[in-house]
């Protein structure tokens, strides 16, 4: 048995009730098996398979807060802190129901690479809680705020471990937890980015994440002879990563069409009205009906157990900007009988992995969310630097500087998959250049 494989089958007997956690490390640690190959003696007398795949620390902890009843509620917090070779930890705080330590372990490893795949020193770590902010008050969710992290705070910090926002924690949640934080401390540093812009917070963040995947998106289409222009594009979600992706495929040229949330998705043979969008989702933070209530050429379909949603609709671009496995094998066969070219996941692993390989198989350019996604966490590094420097940099500047990382990411990816032997192949990429920086910064600083 090869050192791949051995190692694989530690972390199954390890973490055998963690599917999410585990469809990771084995689709990274497949994919990098040339790499692997290559170096095996070396690579399995440090252990560096075993070292990554293990995290620096787990940390679960139980969260306490009082409702607007004056009733005692209960959740569970999670960080875990992966890797920090290259920098200190660097991951989002996720607010959902579905959150457990195997879901944080999955989105922390991911980000071990996609951290590594921006350039910039951030390790990989995430967070977050089975709380849902879905129908709580302000008040109760500053309760449930600064209740987390007045157990959280004893492990982050500038230089240490600096959370973000993902599902369910916005610019509202990071405030009340950077309040806390302040109060707790005495301290005014950069421990949290997502932060307002009053306070530390960085112009283009709230953008990033749906711009950067259309940066990369728009490279990639460059590089293959074709352009954005006159695109149809699917798009899932209804979130910030859809909402400014379905914005800026707009600025490019191409027509997004579709948008979803839980309850539903929106076909829009006219093209996604982003203004109603925004304040539908944003201002009133409601469902995808009161969408259609309002734009005449938007069709409304509640969700169903088995349909294909967005992925129905015939386009040139897909991307999945929701959650985890929403474009399973029958949504990509459906996709590729529709003639689409690209999948660009602006999501983290939204893509199952037989649907991937589908894709791939069918000549799909297929870019996962390790490279496609990371232009939030590379803005987050950027108001990091920000506050570090006690400096705000224009909207120009910020934005200037995720589109030349996003162009750099897929260049870089591109040509690892070509080094080894595997052009094309750019979620192969994307996991071996992230990893080699990764690997050398750890052989480099000893057994820790």
């Amino acid at each position: 048995m090869g050192y791949v494989d051995e190692v694989l089958a530690q972390v199954k007997a390890k973490n055998a009730a963690e599917p999410e956690f585990l469809q990771a490390v084995e689709e990274v640690l497949d994919s990098l098996r040339p790499v692997i190959d290559a170096n095996e003696e070396l690579y399995r007398k440090e252990a560096i398979l075993e070292r990554i795949t293990e995290p620096d620390r787990q940390i679960m902890f139980r969260v306490p807060w009082v409702d607007d009843k004056g009733q005692v509620q209960v959740n569970r917090g999670f960080r875990v802190q992966f890797n920090n070779a290259i920098g200190p930890y660097k991951g989002g705080l996720r607010l959902h129901p579905s959150v457990n330590l195997g879901i944080i372990k999955f989105l922390g490893f991911e980000q071990i690479f996609k951290n590594s795949l921006t350039g910039l020193p951030i390790g990989g770590g995430k967070g977050g809680s089975d709380f849902d902010p879905k129908g709580k008050s302000d008040r109760e969710i500053m309760a449930f705020c600064q209740s987390f992290i007045t157990e959280l705070y004893k492990y982050i910090g500038a230089d240490t471990d600096v959370p973000a926002g993902d599902i369910g924690t916005g610019a509202r949640e990071i405030g009340y937890m950077f309040g806390q934080y302040k109060r707790i401390t005495n301290l005014y540093e950069g421990v949290l980015t997502g932060k307002g812009l009053t306070y530390g917070g960085s112009l283009a963040r709230t953008e990033a994440t749906g711009y950067g995947l259309l940066y990369l998106t728009q490279e990639l289409m460059k590089c293959h002879g074709q352009s954005m222009e006159g695109k149809t594009v699917c798009v899932s979600g209804a979130g910030n990563v859809a909402i400014y992706a379905i914005q800026k495929a707009q600025q490019m040229g191409a027509k997004p069409v579709t948008c979803s949330d839980s309850t539903g998705w929106i076909y829009d043979p006219e093209g996604i009205d982003v203004a109603l969008l925004k304040e539908v989702k944003e201002v009133k933070r409601a469902r995808l009906t009161e969408y259609a209530a309002a734009r005449p050429s938007a069709q409304y379909h509640e969700k169903k157990a088995g349909e294909h949603g967005v992925w129905s609709i015939k386009c040139d671009i897909a991307l999945p900007c929701a959650t985890q496995n929403e474009l399973n094998l029958e949504d990509a066969k459906m996709l590729v009988a529709n003639g689409v070219i690209a999948v660009c996941e602006g999501a983290n692993m939204p893509t199952t992995l037989d649907a991937t390989k589908y894709l791939q198989e069918n000549g799909v350019y297929f870019v996962g969310g390790k490279a496609a996604n990371a232009g939030g966490v590379a803005t987050s590094a950027l108001e990091m630097s920000q506050n570090s420097e006690r400096l705000s940099w224009t909207f120009e500047e910020v934005d200037a500087k995720l589109q030349n990382i996003m162009i750099n990411i897929y260049h870089n990816i591109d040509d690892a998959a070509k080094r080894y032997g595997k052009e094309g192949d750019y979620v192969a990429g994307a996991n071996i250049a992230g990893f080699e920086k990764v690997v050398n910064a750890m052989l480099a600083q000893g057994v820790c």
